[in-house]
């Protein structure tokens, strides 16, 4: 398989929004440029963590853990969850601004052969929809943590050439504080979007 034609995205071209910013991202695209090559997909499914939400990991002010969520938009902040598995958000206000996007899911794209090592599974539905499966594909891990996808590092970015489907909008997945608000956005007809069929049409 070739590789995806790409243009990386600038700083410039994200909204200055986390809500916003979650609904740009549905059709964009992720790559990791990694030792055993390019690993890429194309983003399906988002959920956006705005300034003042109470299940932000910024709710409470910046810490350590989770300063990446403060820097200006465009950044990656991972984290670690359920001690298995890491989840790649992208930041999402202006620099001191706490907010940011989850990446839910994607359908793979470039590298799928090495995504499938990295899951241990050859289920191509199954390699990436929910985001502990989509870091893991993309060999995301902590050391990732602060990159920024607006730069020539080897994590970025991306719009890919051809044009993404419809975008659903729903209620967030696996919360307990602020499970109401629909701050979910989705490719409707993708069948790499997780969740239940409900929150998939």
């Amino acid at each position: 398989m070739g590789s995806t034609r790409l243009r990386y995205l600038r700083r410039v071209e994200l909204p200055l929004d986390t809500i916003q910013l979650a609904r740009y991202l549905i059709g964009k695209c992720i790559v990791h440029e990694t030792r055993a090559g390019r690993l890429s997909g194309r983003i399906v499914e988002t959920e956006a963590y705005p300034i003042g939400d109470p299940a932000a990991h910024s709710f409470r002010g910046q810490t350590p853990r989770n300063g990446s969520m403060f820097l200006a938009r465009g950044h990656a902040y991972v984290y670690f969850i359920y001690g298995s598995s890491f989840m790649l958000n992208v930041s999402s206000e202006r620099r001191g601004v706490g907010g940011g996007v989850l990446l839910r899911a994607f359908e793979p794209r470039d590298g799928i052969g090495v995504m499938e090592r990295l899951r241990g599974t050859t289920r191509l539905i199954d390699l990436a929809r929910g985001p502990g499966r989509l870091a893991e594909a993309l060999g995301v891990d902590r050391e990732l943590d602060g990159m920024d996808l607006c730069s020539s590092g080897p994590l970025r970015l991306a719009r890919a050439t051809e044009k993404g489907g419809r975008i659903g909008r729903s209620v967030r997945i696996g919360l307990t504080r602020a499970a109401d608000r629909v701050l979910r956005f989705y490719e409707r007809g993708s069948s790499f979007v997780s969740g239940p069929k409900a929150l998939r049409g």
